[in-house]
């Protein structure tokens, strides 16, 4: 009964792609909804950006071995984020009426600005993309039964067809029946198992010291570290290409406002829920987690709770997984097109760049197959890509935004060596945190760049 329902919400998201393929006619329409969507699905779209395997399947791992402190990263920087391009960056994007987040940097700094941003851009989501096609894979192998290749060949699949037939319009129109499930799924085993454990006080009371400790202990690295983990997605995945999508897909730029601060809201909320069933998993049942630790919840559903329960629960993983990696997917195909191939080939007809958009979903997707069928750990790929953007492209974004004297010797110069300080302290293993350093050098590498010459690189300025 399980499996026929997993297999029936598949062919449901399939549906859904081939009924909004018939409202797409322009690349504006594929990549960004045709800039139509109202509050309720730009907020749920954006909601689902983030919520996916690392959400259920990691982040209740890590709440259950390191408390309160082991998961800054995500919930609480996940929804920082969107809480900040509410603030400050939703209303500047939208006005500019433009496609992708690399057009800003053309517009800003000039066409190498956009091209090496876009080069930056597109691998950071290749090992993010696997780990959610290897938590597909994971969770369907436990379902279904197949063994663990095929089970990522069909998510692959089903979330290429739908999004290829769509775009951003079946995107959105699954993302909003997703999140229907994702909230209904998890609230009804929370109120379950929030009635087996006897409400919070048992659980309060056999934590560990310190365990709902907000704050770190009085010490300078702890401090460094406990900073990074709050901006790595905080700061770190505002620069990106998803997140730019749901922005500029709403239907006016108070809407966009909205309904990023909405989603900010129903993450942090929603997102608590995950932990509290580990929490209440690993109370109940101790000794029965097992050894492969991003599956204590999906393993404590299957052996404890009856066959509707787990219904809800594995659609509700199910959705959050595809509305995840349909958007992941999206984003690197339309900067690749847009940014890239486009900057070589700037006569292209939008039809032909809409073409090139699909295909590019396809080249996309094979790449990060081959990548999860090769590994095990969903948490090991998300780290690969995790500050990748945070160290080459947030002080450009951010500069070029709100510092009139930032240029385009500046901006390529703090995508560059941020990035090349951050992947020199990964090699040598430094105390503090990689991605601080990185940090650091990609905001002097734009001071340095205002402070000298243009002239000194040979690149002409953008106003």
């Amino acid at each position: 009964m399980l499996a026929f329902s997993i297999i029936v919400y598949l062919l449901l998201n399939l549906g859904i792609g081939l009924w909004a393929s018939k409202r797409i006619s322009t690349t504006t329409d594929f990549v960004l909804a045709g800039r139509r969507l109202p509050l309720i699905l730009a907020a749920s779209v954006t909601f689902a950006t983030w919520f996916g395997s690392e959400t259920i399947m990691g982040a209740p791992t890590e709440f259950v071995e390191h408390g309160l402190l082991g998961v800054i990263e995500d919930p609480f920087g996940a929804s920082l984020c969107l809480f900040l391009v509410g603030l400050f960056f939703a209303r500047r994007f939208y006005k500019m009426n433009i496609i992708t987040f690399c057009d800003f940097f053309r517009i800003r700094f000039g066409r190498k600005a956009e091209l090496l941003s876009a080069v930056l851009l597109i691998p950071s989501y290749f090992s993010w993309i696997a780990a959610q096609l290897l938590a597909m894979g994971i969770v369907l192998k436990v379902v279904l039964g197949w063994p663990l290749t095929e089970c990522i060949l069909l998510s692959s699949a089903v979330v290429v067809l739908y999004t290829i037939w769509g775009g951003m319009w079946s995107v959105s129109i699954t993302d909003f029946f997703q999140t229907i499930m994702i909230i209904i799924g998890l609230l009804v085993v929370a109120v379950v198992l929030y009635f087996k454990v006897g409400g919070f006080s048992p659980l309060i009371e056999a934590a560990p010291k310190d365990f709902f400790r907000f704050y770190p202990k009085p010490d300078f690295k702890e401090y460094a570290a406990y900073f990074a983990a709050w901006i790595t997605i905080g700061l770190g995945s505002i620069p990106q290409q998803d997140v730019f999508q749901r922005v500029m897909s709403a239907k006016s730029a108070d809407v966009s406002v909205n309904a990023t601060l909405l989603s900010a809201f129903m993450y942090l909320t929603i997102a608590l829920l995950p932990l509290f069933i580990g929490l209440c998993g690993h109370h109940l049942y101790p000794n029965e987690t097992g050894t492969d630790g991003q599956m204590i919840i999906p393993n404590m559903v299957l052996e404890h709770m009856g066959i509707p329960l787990q219904i809800m629960f594995f659609g509700a993983l199910v959705s959050a997984i595809l509305s995840t990696t349909s958007s992941a997917i999206m984003a690197p195909a339309t900067v690749l097109a847009e940014n890239v191939v486009k900057f070589f080939r700037p006569e292209l007809s939008d039809k032909e760049l809409l073409k090139i958009i699909r295909i590019s979903i396809f080249a996309i997707t094979a790449i990060c197959i081959s990548m999860a069928a090769t590994r095990e750990s969903i948490f090991e790929l998300v780290a690969e890509s995790s500050a990748f953007s945070l160290v080459s492209l947030f002080i450009p974004l951010a500069a070029g935004i709100y510092w009139k004297k930032s240029n385009q010797t500046g901006c390529i110069l703090s995508m560059i060596a941020g990035l090349a300080v951050w992947l020199f302290c990964l090699k040598i293993e430094t105390s503090y945190p990689p991605i601080l350093y990185g940090l650091l050098a990609s905001f002097t590498g734009m001071l340095t760049g205002i402070l000298l010459p243009v002239s000194v690189f040979g690149l002409k300025e953008k106003i």
